[in-house]
């Protein structure tokens, strides 16, 4: 039963009179064709912000209500996410005179009909039969929950499914996209954030400005990327390097790293809306205040600010004395200033988009001395099977440096708040 029809209910206890759905009028003609496709499952590629959410909260929600007793099953990445992404917009979505009980405890809400709108992560979730599951951004669960649990659950009910995401390279996502498009009793659709409504041209443009292209390919176009070992594979030698210059006029900038061998900085300057690496400084078997004394050497003549690894705030590396590394940098002269711990994906995201947008334009220059920076920014891959980069290298800590300079002075931002989760 779609939006704009009547409501009737086989159960005698569903006193609601018959009523015309009036919930999420601005979807559009695309959300339309899924709402309407009769197929059995559904698999939906789709950018962020293109309404996956609220799409499969509201699919549910007319499979839960058209018939009596039903089990409907929202699934996200973990329950935590799920109950983020989903319990406020779903409470909201059910009109009062078709519920029962909402039990936020248990993230569920009861109809008069005897259906049930559960929210869950993948955990725990064997042994129920459904009528209705929505797994929503499925590429970032784990491959066997669809075959091996979800699926399973709908059998001796003949339960229905849908299964959206953002793609996360070619994984089993994508192995069931490729699959539902040969299959008679599934569909597939596949839109990138532009088709969805929610999100403006401008907004795009600024999403193509500030995010680096695979990024921008995957998250917005909602294209199939390969998931390159590189960590940072934006780095270009001929768009990136070149001679850079320390203005006099400008101040100067510090990302440091605290690792004792070696212990590393990138110094750089904000020019305009473009960061300016000119020197690195790596030193063998050091501590911070090595790394100080030399600093005050080589720019004590400058104003300037250190950008550190935000753990330095709490790390007592200098044993001796018992200070944090934050505190012998202030008490070497320097400011210090740093964000509180955020996710490493988050600040290779905006390393990457700084090397080079969508548009291929960069806004990170190095110079062409700074020859273990490029070589870790050229060389650095994740570790097999992972989204974290591989340390076992030894070249992760200047181009780490670097990261926290970026996350301070250029973060993937608007307003305050990471795009990455403005489009989630």
């Amino acid at each position: 039963m779609l939006e704009g029809q009547l409501i009737h209910s086989r159960s005698p206890r569903f006193t609601c009179a018959p009523r015309i759905l009036t919930a999420f009028r601005d979807f559009g003609p695309e959300h339309d064709r899924i709402l309407r496709c009769d197929r059995r499952f559904v698999v939906l590629v789709a950018g962020r912000r293109w309404g996956k959410t609220s799409l499969g909260l509201y699919k549910m929600f007319i499979h839960a209500v058209s018939s009596f007793g039903r089990i409907c099953y929202y699934i996200g990445p973990t329950e935590r996410q799920a109950k983020e992404m989903a319990w406020r917009a779903l409470v909201e979505m059910v009109p009062r005179e078709l519920m029962r009980c909402c039990r936020r405890s248990a993230l569920e809400i009861e109809l008069k009909n005897d259906s049930r709108m559960q929210l869950h992560g993948p955990q725990s979730l064997r042994g129920t039969g459904l009528d209705f599951a929505v797994l929503d951004e499925y590429a970032y669960m784990p491959a066997d929950l669809w075959p091996e649990v979800v699926r399973p659950m709908l059998a001796d009910r003949q339960g229905q499914a849908l299964l959206s995401s953002t793609p996360l390279g070619f994984n089993h996502f994508y192995d069931l996209y490729q699959e539902a498009q040969g299959r008679p009793d599934w569909a597939a659709f596949h839109y990138p954030t532009s088709r969805g409504g929610y999100v403006s041209e401008s907004e795009i443009e600024l999403l193509r400005s500030t995010m680096d292209p695979r990024l921008y390919a995957q998250e917005i176009e909602a294209s199939f990327e390969v998931q390159q070992g590189r960590v940072y594979h934006a780095f270009s030698p001929d768009l990136n390097v070149t001679d850079v210059d320390l203005v006099a006029e400008l101040p100067v900038l510090v990302g440091m790293d605290f690792n004792v061998n070696p212990m590393t900085a990138v110094v750089a300057q904000k020019v305009g809306d473009e960061c300016h690496v000119s020197a690195e400084i790596v030193l063998r078997n050091s501590n911070t205040f090595e790394m100080m004394e030399e600093l005050n050497r080589l720019y004590g003549h400058c104003q300037g600010v250190v950008h550190p690894d935000p753990s330095g705030a709490a790390r007592k590396t200098s044993a001796p004395v018992g200070q944090t590394d934050h505190a012998i940098i202030e008490q070497s002269g320097w400011p210090v200033y740093f964000k509180k711990p955020y996710p490493v994906v988050d600040r290779i995201n905006s390393v990457n988009a700084l090397l080079q947008n969508a548009n291929r334009q960069p806004r990170l220059f190095i110079d062409r001395k700074c020859k273990h920076l490029i070589r870790s920014l050229q060389s650095l891959t994740f570790k097999e099977g992972t989204h974290f980069p591989d340390k076992s290298s030894g070249l992760d800590h200047v181009s780490d440096a670097l990261g926290y300079l970026v996350m301070a002075v250029f973060p993937m931002v608007r307003d305050g708040v990471w795009l990455t989760q403005v489009l989630m």
